[in-house]
């Protein structure tokens, strides 16, 4: 995958863990390519939820989403 892509996607995750999890700052999250572990590991202890759990509200947060601007789209024309 291109290296800009992650970014991207990355930038987008951190404004929502951002927005769930007031707690989290920029430092908790910041990106340091191969060092995952400990990035998961700061949210992970920051937020109080596994991995796994964040994921899943991830991802539920972004098809609500998807959703929602699909629903949108369609109104509109």
């Amino acid at each position: 995958m291109d290296n800009s892509i992650i970014k991207g996607k990355w930038n987008e995750m951190k404004g929502k863990l951002k927005q769930k999890y007031a707690d989290l700052t920029d430092d908790d999250l910041l990106y340091v390519e191969g060092k995952e572990n400990e990035l998961w590991g700061r949210i992970q202890q920051k937020v109080g939820h596994t991995k796994d759990e964040i994921m899943k509200d991830f991802n539920s947060e972004t098809d609500t989403d998807k959703r929602n601007i699909e629903g949108n789209t369609k109104n509109s024309f």
